[in-house]
């Protein structure tokens, strides 16, 4: 054999090792390896890092975001919900100062927007709506807000800076009752509170909260024409360290799960 002819068949026979190897490795254009790397990456972010979450939230949810955290917790292994209640407003002051939290879940939408430089975008998860409390037995026979008026009945309100007591003198104002409070309270659990442990004989509180308490009072449905509406924001909080949980548990508020657990609790679809 020739010695032009010996370095063609040399020639031949790496080209066709080489193309073999490069088969071998998924080198050819049908399957990249850089299609496998970004298909682990978007698997990665689908899913944030477990992380200690701390939330703020209404009062008026404390119940439910109980049952909520622990669902929460159950289908995200790894990570911890931990919630801290409070009037909207005391919550505000909180993130206003600097409170170390990740997200937050007001009781009307004002107090929310009052803390746009401190959150991310908003998203109302729920709804409510007032009732009278009355003591138990409801021995004063209210059935109506301008029995409110009677001076003869004792009632408590939340104080005009708190969500509740901003609805309750906004249904007032609206009907013209004139109501004179024993007491004005941080919150509507303090409100119901008065009520259950008979120091007052009404209130007005979120319908939530009067059903969680049985049979200590008796819950007194408004007219609809009459009552007002309560909205529930959550955002993240710009303070935050821990981002992406954050912002999966605010996402994770308005999944059908969730929003399951809020409505067997009362709450109103957002």
């Amino acid at each position: 054999m020739s010695p032009i002819t010996t370095r063609r068949v040399t020639t031949a026979a790496l080209a066709a090792t080489l193309l073999a190897a490069l088969t071998a490795c998924g080198g050819g254009e049908d399957k990249p390896a850089a299609s496998a790397t970004g298909s682990g990456s978007a698997s990665a972010s689908a899913e944030p890092k477990a992380a200690n979450l701390t939330v703020l939230a209404a009062s008026s949810l404390t119940d439910v975001f109980k049952t909520a955290g622990a669902a929460y917790e159950k289908a995200h292994p790894g990570t911890k919900v931990t919630f801290s209640f409070a009037g909207s407003q005391e919550l505000a002051a909180q993130v206003k100062q600097g409170a170390p939290a990740d997200a937050l879940v007001t009781a009307d939408t004002k107090t929310m927007d009052g803390l746009k430089a401190e959150t991310g975008d908003a998203t109302v998860v729920a709804k409510n709506r007032l009732v009278i409390a009355a003591g138990k037995d409801n021995p004063f026979k209210i059935d109506e807000l301008k029995d409110l008026a009677d001076t003869k009945i004792k009632v408590v309100l939340a104080a005009p800076e708190v969500p509740v007591g901003r609805y309750s003198k906004q249904i007032l104002d609206a009907q013209k009752i004139e109501v004179k409070p024993v007491s004005q309270e941080p919150n509507v659990r303090a409100v119901l509170s008065k009520v259950e442990l008979g120091e007052a004989d009404a209130g007005l509180v979120y319908k939530t909260d009067s059903a969680k308490s049985g049979d200590k009072v008796v819950s007194v449905d408004i007219p609809d024409d009459q009552n007002a509406v309560a909205s529930y924001p959550a955002a993240t909080l710009k303070q935050s360290k821990n981002t992406e949980a954050a912002a999966a548990f605010v996402a994770w508020l308005s999944t059908p799960e969730a929003q399951k657990i809020l409505q067997d609790a009362g709450f109103q679809k957002p």
